[in-house]
């Protein structure tokens, strides 16, 4: 009976052993998923924080590169591999605007990956040959297939007075070319709209804002510069002008400036013929670009169209400038790529 009663007591006591150590397990458990739920909840933001990123990154997005501005030429009727003709794309929300169509502007598109076929929008400032003679390449091009896209539609133009003439006549002259290519190959894209516009808004659309305003570049009238306005932002292109207190009304404040400049003799030099002193005086010399930049107080400068008839380096374009306006100033180069946001920004 006594061992019976022993075994008894053996048996429990391992029982009482067994759901002890169950327990003990029970509560080890317990902790364990208490610790882990306490590190996720302090790796995960709270709803609000994330919300709050969400907002930050919505903003980021909507304030991000809100312009770009690439100079694809910024030479003159100087020929020059390194400098190509007059032309300056910006790119502003999903626009993309050309103004000016130099030597050799559907080449520089397509150095940065952009088709002619898709520039749809070209604004002349005037119709010196300098600024047009790509007009051909951009417009027919557009007709040859290309996997980064082609015009559908016709390309719309605006210009000063005597751009309808111009483009009409150009279609003209490649009327063989163009009935051809729409026959065998189905082109699109091969004719134009033209608007020749006088001083104001001229185009309105997806918040995207342009303005004309006349310049002076003597007996070449009218002549036109353009100010971009996009969200808070702006650009201007001073077109071809010497200096203008008109380019200055339009461009007061701007965030970045697209002047043209031009030297034909050094500070302490003759003119070397009659021809250079007219050139220079309805262009911009860095002395008065350095005056307009004070007024105009841009965040950047940059200058294109540089006409030298001196070799650039002796020309000290900059130096001269700066020697009168002490803000920030560059010497473009064909390719310079600038981003206008908060900051106005040199693209590597």
């Amino acid at each position: 009976m006594k061992r019976k009663y022993s075994w008894l007591l053996v048996i429990s006591f391992i029982s009482f052993v067994l759901l002890m150590g169950c327990a003990n397990d029970a509560s080890s458990d317990k902790v364990e998923n208490e610790k882990e739920v306490s590190n996720q909840a302090e790796a995960s933001p709270s709803t609000s924080d994330s919300n709050e990123e969400t907002e930050e990154k919505v903003e980021e997005v909507e304030n991000s590169g809100d312009m770009k501005v690439t100079l694809l030429g910024t030479g003159s009727p100087v020929l020059s591999m390194d400098r190509l003709g007059n032309s300056t794309l910006v790119e502003v929300g999903e626009e993309k605007l050309l103004f000016d169509v130099g030597r050799g502007a559907a080449l520089r598109l397509d150095q940065i990956d952009i088709s002619p076929g898709m520039i749809d929008k070209l604004f002349i400032t005037h119709l010196h040959h300098d600024h047009t003679v790509g007009f051909a390449d951009l417009l027919i091009t557009a007709a040859v297939p290309d996997p980064r896209g082609n015009r559908e539609g016709d390309l719309q133009v605006w210009g000063p007075k005597g751009t309808e003439n111009m483009v009409n006549s150009t279609i003209k002259a490649f009327e063989v070319d163009i009935k051809i290519r729409k026959k065998v190959e189905g082109a699109s894209g091969l004719g134009a709209t033209v608007q020749e516009i006088e001083e104001g808004v001229v185009y309105e659309n997806n918040g995207v804002e342009v303005i004309a305003f006349n310049v002076d570049h003597g007996p070449m009238k009218p002549s036109l510069g353009y100010r971009i306005n996009y969200k808070g932002r702006s650009v201007v292109i001073s077109g071809d002008t010497t200096y203008s207190e008109n380019l200055i009304k339009h461009a007061k404040g701007t965030d970045l400036l697209v002047q043209e400049v031009v030297v034909v003799k050094g500070p302490e030099e003759e003119y070397k013929s009659e021809a250079h002193k007219n050139i220079e005086a309805y262009h911009t010399t860095p002395e008065q670009a350095g005056e307009l930049f004070k007024e105009i107080d841009p965040k950047l400068a940059v200058f294109t169209h540089i006409a030298t008839f001196l070799p650039e380096h002796e020309a000290t374009i900059v130096n001269r400038t700066k020697a009168i306006y002490d803000g920030e100033v560059i010497l473009g180069e064909d390719l310079t790529s600038i981003e206008v946001g908060e900051e106005v920004t040199i693209s590597e």
